[in-house]
């Protein structure tokens, strides 16, 4: 292959990373990027993320026309082209380089781009499909579904969006699916096992979630060979005999939803053949469904059921989890998966057309109007009334993206009964509602118009005389 020669200019766009760059840190967290995968950085720049993924034991290599023209350019599983396409002023060898990284990408390739909401950080006239800067380099800002688009577009193959202006195009069908069901539900995490008898404990633990009995294919290569010396029939009625019914039941109910969420982003995402489908799902189906037929056409009517407003009004008012206004329903991190399904279904096709970010407290889900939003408060456990750092927000009609940060702001909106947003079976749970009630008899929520900021709550603390002690509520010393 031919290596390009790119203009001297943009050597200037690379920086020196202390740290992996935020498409790489996704791909690891995704676990596309691991020990034992080979990874290509195209376009390396200095050489951060290949240096950073080395200490991290990955076999990571770098090219770059600038910094490392001299690596020879060899296909790897995963191909990361950070940050490159909106550099590069002229469309057809933006399109050619996009070719090019596909093409030696052997598992999946994660392309990154800038995206339109950074325009206020990028000065310059403008040139061409985008800007030029006082630096003579250029920037082409990309739209979230833009991105994705244009990434199906060169590569021909569905794409995934799995953080703000990152997207990833599998090679293979099956990997683009595996990779969904994890977002869903998470590979199962096994019990220690070390003789026969807690490994039939474990597997156990496996059916009491589940709901039905796993394939060997399923099992820990360990514990497999722990349960090798017993007939299946031998296992099965052992796990019989000890799983508590009850629990299989809820997990089989659990697992069927989990299925239907997965067969619906699925089409959300474009569906393919049973086949093709990871192996655990397909025993999902089977287990739980009469046949791949009937689960697809359930799943259909889930989705369907996003477009009704009444319909989404409803599950909102009738989920276990979540603060609900005239408006959206707000809902924390850790309680997200109680939602009712269609809700779950709502988030996460909003994630996989636009990205969800890497740190994000709360998810806000629009009654009307079909958008999500995952706000960013960081200090959510440790203040009493967080701060918001950051919101990120899609709207799923029209697939654009947009992102605010609080960080410079000097009077941040900030959160009241955190309770409310979790759980009901959440260990901060009482904590939280007890400031809260004491709060309330302090009179501190006479006048909920003033308190959503900073200022205006301080002054409500002043005005009745009170201070916080983390999440104590105090009189007021001193003038």
């Amino acid at each position: 292959m031919a290596q390009q020669t790119w203009s001297s200019d943009r050597r200037l766009t690379a920086i020196s990373r202390a740290s992996l760059s935020v498409p790489a840190r996704q791909a690891m967290v995704d676990r596309q990027v691991r020990p034992g995968v080979t990874v290509l950085d195209y376009g390396c720049g200095r050489g951060g993320d290949v240096r950073a993924l080395r200490q991290l034991d990955c076999e990571a290599v770098g090219w770059d026309p600038f910094y490392q023209a001299d690596t020879r350019l060899e296909p790897a599983d995963v191909v990361l082209l950070t940050y490159v396409l909106n550099v590069i002023e002229d469309p057809q060898e933006r399109r050619k380089t996009l070719k090019e990284a596909w093409d030696l990408a052997g598992t999946v390739l994660v392309a990154s781009a800038r995206l339109t909401w950074e325009k206020s950080k990028v000065k310059g006239e403008a040139f061409g499909d985008g800007l030029l800067t006082s630096r003579q380099t250029f920037q082409h800002l990309f739209g979230s579904s833009e991105l994705r688009a244009y990434v199906e577009e060169v590569t021909g193959v569905r794409t995934v969006s799995a953080a703000p202006g990152v997207v990833y195009a599998f090679k293979d069908e099956r990997a683009r699916l595996s990779y969904l069901a994890r977002r869903i539900v998470p590979d199962a995490e096994w019990l220690a096992s070390e003789d026969t008898t807690s490994a039939i404990a474990a597997v156990v633990d496996y059916v009491e979630r589940r709901g039905r009995l796993p394939r060997m294919e399923e099992v820990p290569q360990s514990m497999a060979e722990l349960l090798g010396h017993l007939r299946p029939s031998e296992v099965r009625r052992l796990v019989r005999d000890s799983a508590d019914s009850s629990k299989v039941e809820e997990g089989g109910r659990r697992t069927t939803l989990n299925t239907l969420l997965f067969l619906a982003v699925e089409l959300f995402n474009g569906r393919g053949p049973f086949s093709s489908l990871p192996l655990s799902v397909q025993l999902d189906v089977r287990a739980f469904f009469s046949s791949y037929k009937e689960a697809c056409q359930r799943s259909d009517r889930l989705l369907l059921k996003l477009r009704d407003d009444t319909y989404i009004r409803g599950a909102m008012n009738a989920s276990a989890v979540g603060k609900l206004t005239p408006t959206a329903l707000y809902v924390h991190q850790r309680a997200l998966d109680r939602m009712p399904t269609v809700l779950r279904l709502y988030e996460h096709c909003a994630s996989i057309a636009g990205g969800r970010p890497q740190e994000w407290t709360l998810a806000k889900l629009r009654h009307q109007g079909r958008a999500v939003s995952w706000l960013d408060y960081p200090d959510f456990d440790t203040d009493p009334h967080p701060r918001t750092l950051s919101s990120y927000h899609v709207d799923l009609k029209t697939l654009e993206t947009s992102f605010t940060s609080y960080a410079d702001s000097l009077n941040r909106p900030l959160l009241h009964r955190k309770h409310e947003f979790l759980a009901a079976d959440d260990p901060d749970v009482e904590r939280y509602k007890r400031l809260t009630a004491v709060e309330v008899k302090a009179g501190l929520y006479e006048h909920p118009h003033l308190i959503g900021t900073e200022n205006g709550w301080e002054a409500e603390l002043i005005r009745c005389g009170r201070a916080l002690r983390g999440h104590r509520l105090v009189r007021r010393t001193g003038g």
